[in-house]
């Protein structure tokens, strides 16, 4: 898998979904990630700030073999040691992560490599240091992450869809209600975290996202 299939996987994904274990409705990481599966979502980042680092690594083993299994791409949020050890198809960084360039000498033609966004500015140094792909967000006001930035707004999105050619994905805040407006501005793939863990039955959230999708 790797790179090359990650990179399709995203292009051709309307939903990215993103492990939460603490908005699971008690489900383990491991649990939601088979059930993301199950609804049809190409693209799983694992993303786990709280555990130590060897129940990190157990649960990216298992989400990676289910990921592999099912032909989905497997993202690793934030630690390349991790993903590295999985062998996962790519990694995501935040601002405040490693620099990007330094992951990329360490990763090479390995992963897609990704980049949170959160301006014009940072999505033009992204291109410049040869990210991938691009996270665009917080579109709307989001309470998942600590210490998340203030959203963007949809005018990020327009900037971004206007003049940025990297692959990009839409995320923070992104629900059923305001996933066609998402769409409509230009995003093709949307990340969504607790509209899509925190749901009682995944597999019809992801099918009432679609819908709305459709209806737009």
């Amino acid at each position: 898998m790797g790179k090359e299939f990650a990179l399709t996987r995203l292009l051709k994904s309307d939903l990215y979904g993103i492990t939460a274990e603490e908005y699971s409705l008690g489900r383990s990481n491991i649990e939601t990630a088979a059930l993301m599966i199950q609804a049809g979502i190409g693209v799983i980042q694992y993303r786990e700030k709280e555990k130590d680092d060897r129940r990190q690594y157990r649960e990216c083993l298992k989400i990676r073999e289910m990921t592999k299994k099912a032909g989905v791409a497997f993202i690793v949020n934030d630690r390349v040691d991790i993903a590295l050890l999985t062998d996962a198809d790519g990694i995501h960084l935040g601002q405040d992560d490693l620099p990007l360039e330094n992951v990329k000498q360490l990763v090479g033609d390995r992963m897609l490599v990704g980049l949170s966004t959160h301006s014009p500015a940072q999505a033009e140094a992204a291109a410049r240091t040869g990210a991938d792909y691009i996270g665009v967000g917080p579109l709307f006001a989001t309470a998942t992450k600590k210490n998340v930035c203030d959203p963007v707004g949809l005018e990020y999105l327009d900037y971004v869809v206007k003049n940025v050619r990297l692959p990009f994905v839409a995320i923070g805040g992104i629900k059923e209600h305001n996933i066609a407006e998402v769409r409509r501005r230009g995003a093709r793939c949307m990340a969504l975290v607790t509209e899509i863990v925190g749901a009682p039955d995944i597999q019809a959230k992801v099918r009432a996202l679609r819908t709305a999708l459709a209806a737009r």
